[in-house]
């Protein structure tokens, strides 16, 4: 294949996750409103991705899989990074969880100079004052400074600490590079559905999935489906195209989440909010070169 359709291929894959992760909203928190909970929808889609991962990358798992400390932290954040999102936006509004959510790069920045000593650049620290600026204007309110909470619905602080999550995930895992990137997926996979499963034994409703009505097993199996599609052709794109490109293409999933937010829920934000919001998102773009390595600087000194 030549250079430029894998590149073709690869900005289509991405597209597509943004679309698909933009859309996803919408089914999770239909199967909610009929009485199939985030956990039980989280638990059975998980449990078909892995199902069909398992086969499809059978050889791939039998001959690089290892079981390390480190991917059961992974597991234990990426499943909270996905379930808390998934939660999120089946209760609450869609654009304030996702860009609460895309705060996530702020979070890398303190997160990467505490676990792996990485130094900002000065597009890092522009991340950090357009994320933080963004976040003000975002989430201000009139008794803010009377000492209301910033953030006063559940479903707000699940998206924050979603993003936090996901941001401690991509640390973790950019230090855990002898990890295969199959594995590494299914870390996310066995981690949601482990979350979900968690959940509903400790509320007593684990046999309740045998009560899910037929018509919505056929939803749930296209999202099994569909979310290992995503997982594949991103896991693809991202190991071809450039940071800085591939975040820009992520942030599609903003214009797509906001366009069916309003169409099928009839949800818009305000003036303020797509302020706030178009900073964090500007924050975002520049997140690809926001840190370097101990002692870059150096060598590059010494290189010339």
């Amino acid at each position: 294949m030549t250079p430029v359709k894998q590149k073709f291929l690869a900005t289509t894959g991405i597209l597509t996750t943004a679309l698909v992760w933009g859309l996803m909203w919408y089914p999770f928190r239909s199967l909610n409103q009929s009485g199939v909970s985030v956990a039980m929808t989280s638990l059975v889609v998980y449990l078909v991705a892995i199902t069909l991962g398992v086969i499809i990358f059978f050889d791939v798992y039998r001959r690089q899989f290892r079981l390390q400390p480190v991917l059961l932290v992974l597991t234990a954040v990426f499943g909270w990074c996905n379930y808390s999102y998934t939660w999120a936006v089946s209760e609450g509004q869609v654009m304030r969880v996702l860009l609460l959510f895309y705060l996530s790069p702020l979070w890398t920045v303190f997160l990467s100079r505490l676990i792996l000593k990485e130094r900002l650049t000065r597009s890092g620290w522009l991340v950090v004052a357009l994320s933080l600026l963004g976040c003000f204007i975002f989430i201000y309110r009139p008794g803010l400074f009377a000492g209301e909470l910033p953030l006063s619905h559940r479903y707000e602080w699940l998206a924050l600490s979603g993003g936090m999550a996901f941001a401690l995930g991509n640390v973790i895992s950019r230090g855990a590079q002898s990890i295969p990137v199959p594995v590494k997926s299914a870390s996310i996979w066995f981690g949601v559905a482990s979350i979900g499963a968690i959940k509903l034994a400790l509320a007593g409703q684990l046999g309740g999935i045998l009560q899910i009505p037929p018509q919505s097993w056929l939803v749930l199996g296209i999202l099994g489906v569909t979310l290992l599609c995503t997982s594949v052709i991103s896991q693809h794109g991202v190991s071809i195209l450039p940071a800085t490109q591939t975040m820009t293409l992520m942030l599609m999933e903003l214009l797509f989440a906001a366009a069916s937010a309003y169409l099928l829920a009839g949800e818009a934000m305000t003036p303020r909010e797509w302020a706030g919001g178009a900073l964090i998102a500007s924050a975002s773009l520049l997140s690809g070169r926001m840190t370097r390595k101990p002692g870059t600087a150096q060598l590059k000194q010494e290189a010339a």
